[in-house]
């Protein structure tokens, strides 16, 4: 981090994946990108597809265009990728630089028990610290009472951000980064607190959010969730079980 100058103009690392499907504990990564942003502009990363060593059910191919056949083909395997995308998470936070996406429990909770499986450890055990930036997260305390939902479509439409491919790794990273940018310039507060401020405000942000939205079920007659929804950026191992057994 350069001193005196503001840290949405320093060095960022994006980061999303394309997956299996939406359960954050058994399914796994399609596809993953790592896309490094220096004073607004991309200057780099990393980028693939992802062999998940199983079948890309066919929902989830209609969603980013991934399918079994393809991912065998071009991904490089599992474990691997796991690897890689783990070392630069940890090189990032080692550097104090923030990794940046949109809904990132989902994202790195995956991660997370992707790792678990193949090391036996987390990341946090391996020096994954933050700071994390979600811009669901952010958007949801900065502008809570905005109607409407809050996807990542959703989310550059409203700060004027434009999306190329959406559902591509590399293009919703950089959408993230870019949406976050926005929000910094629409909310001085954001850009006056530093990033691993911002990490723990939101670690209370999502938690409220979760407090909130599990009232709003309980007033329309809908089922309660899971309290492991409060934990963030990464559920932990004790919360997982729980999660499990909840299902």
């Amino acid at each position: 981090m350069e001193p005196g100058a503001p840290w949405h103009e320093q060095d960022l690392l994006a980061f999303d994946l394309e997956t299996t499907g939406v359960d954050r504990f058994a399914d796994v990564p399609v596809s993953y990108a790592l896309v490094a942003v220096r004073n607004r502009v991309p200057v780099g990363g990393e980028a693939s597809l992802v062999d998940p060593g199983r079948e890309v059910p066919p929902g989830a191919a209609a969603v980013h265009g991934i399918t079994t056949e393809r991912a065998r083909r071009e991904g490089v395997q599992l474990g691997t990728a796991v690897r890689r995308v783990a070392e630069a998470l940890f090189d990032a936070s080692a550097h104090g630089v923030p990794l940046v996406g949109m809904k990132l429990d989902y994202d790195l909770t995956m991660l997370d028990s992707c790792y678990r499986r193949e090391t036996g450890r987390g990341l946090v055990d391996d020096g994954f610290c933050g700071p994390v930036l979600d811009a669901l997260v952010i958007d949801r305390h900065v502008d809570r009472y905005r109607r409407g939902k809050r996807t990542l479509g959703d989310l550059c439409e409203h700060y004027g951000v434009v999306i190329e491919h959406a559902h591509d790794a590399v293009a919703d990273a950089r959408a993230a980064v870019d949406v976050l940018l926005a929000m910094c310039e629409r909310f001085p507060e954001l850009r006056e607190r530093s990033p691993w401020e911002l990490h723990v405000a939101q670690i209370s942000w999502h938690r409220d959010w979760v407090a909130s939205f599990a009232e709003w079920r309980l007033r329309k007659g809908l089922g309660p969730i899971c309290e492991q929804e409060g934990q963030w950026p990464i559920v932990s191992v004790a919360q997982e079980a729980g999660e499990q057994a909840a299902v």
